[in-house]
């Protein structure tokens, strides 16, 4: 018998994360019970087609991850349980959120090991593509990874650089200059997030291996970026990365390789030395668009 479609916590049609937006809410609960038999099944089928393509190209510390948060197959993870097994490796916690985070706050959580994670889940007829986070991109795509200390710290560091960029800001006296350098920093950010914690694919003994979350939580991309003559894939070079713009609605045709977590993390050092400098003020134009709310996150600080 099909499974009837239910609003319950359905991403774009959830009446409790509508409220809570109106209330001005970003951090709330994860409401459990709220949630719908539609949106179990569609956890179910995401991340039962999804496994079997995670063990043959997923990172070992993602793998490692999936085992040590003990995720149901059957069920949507109550945020309680995994921050449970999760906290204690490496500090992180999954905080629910109601949507959409400024990236300043965004930046700071991951500072202070929390990861803003989104709860509702998307539909049953749309279990290919969404345009935004959900449930299943946040927590089997991106919490696992947060169980491997090293990885962890490169978060943490990615917050430290938020800092920093935040405090250049403050040598720049004209309100108007300063609000167009931040949209340069935010997207020189955005984009070096994007093709590596997000897209990113790793080096390892058997061959690339991917540890972007949005290719770990896309059952069609996760192949596609290993396996396709279409995508092009280059050893990453910071000033390539943060000048390259990117689409969200269609699989990736450019990714950038590092050799290690360790890799990562002196690339973000270098990030932030670069912010210092100076060199993130002049990013080249294009996506992502950088909002009112992600300069005013930086600036009211």
């Amino acid at each position: 018998m099909p499974v009837t479609e239910a609003a319950g916590l359905t991403t774009t049609q959830a009446p409790f994360i509508e409220q809570a937006q109106k209330n001005g809410q970003i951090f709330i609960r994860q409401p459990y019970e709220l949630y719908s038999e539609a949106n179990q099944e569609a956890w179910r089928r995401l991340y039962t087609r999804i496994k079997p393509r995670w063990y043959r190209y997923a990172n070992d510390a993602f793998l490692r991850g999936i085992d040590s948060l003990c995720l149901d197959a059957d069920h949507i993870p109550r945020l309680e349980d995994v921050n449970r097994f999760l906290c204690p490796l490496t500090g992180f916690q999954a905080q629910a959120v109601s949507g959409y985070v400024p990236a300043f706050v965004f930046f700071d959580c991951l500072r202070n090991r929390r990861f803003p994670t989104t709860i509702t889940i998307r539909s049953l007829d749309s279990l290919d593509y969404l345009p935004e986070p959900d449930i299943f991109h946040d927590i089997a795509g991106h919490v696992p990874m947060h169980t491997d200390r090293a990885f962890a710290e490169t978060l943490v560091r990615f917050g430290e650089c938020a800092h920093t960029a935040a405090d250049c800001m403050s040598s720049i006296p004209d309100h108007s200059e300063r609000s167009r350098v931040l949209t340069n920093v935010i997207r020189a950010m955005a984009r070096f997030f994007w093709f590596t914690v997000e897209f990113g694919l790793m080096r390892s003994r058997h061959g690339l291996r991917v540890y972007g979350s949005g290719l770990l939580s896309s059952f069609g991309e996760i192949e596609h970026s290993i396996e396709s003559p279409n995508v092009q894939r280059y050893p990453i070079q910071i000033e390539w990365a943060i000048n390259q713009a990117f689409e969200i609605n269609h699989y990736q045709p450019l990714l950038f390789i590092v050799d290690s977590f360790d890799h990562l993390y002196g690339l973000i050092g270098k990030l932030e030395e670069m912010a210092k400098q100076g060199k993130l003020n002049q990013a080249a134009p294009g996506e992502p668009a950088v909002n009112e709310h992600d300069l005013q996150s930086f600036l009211r600080l």
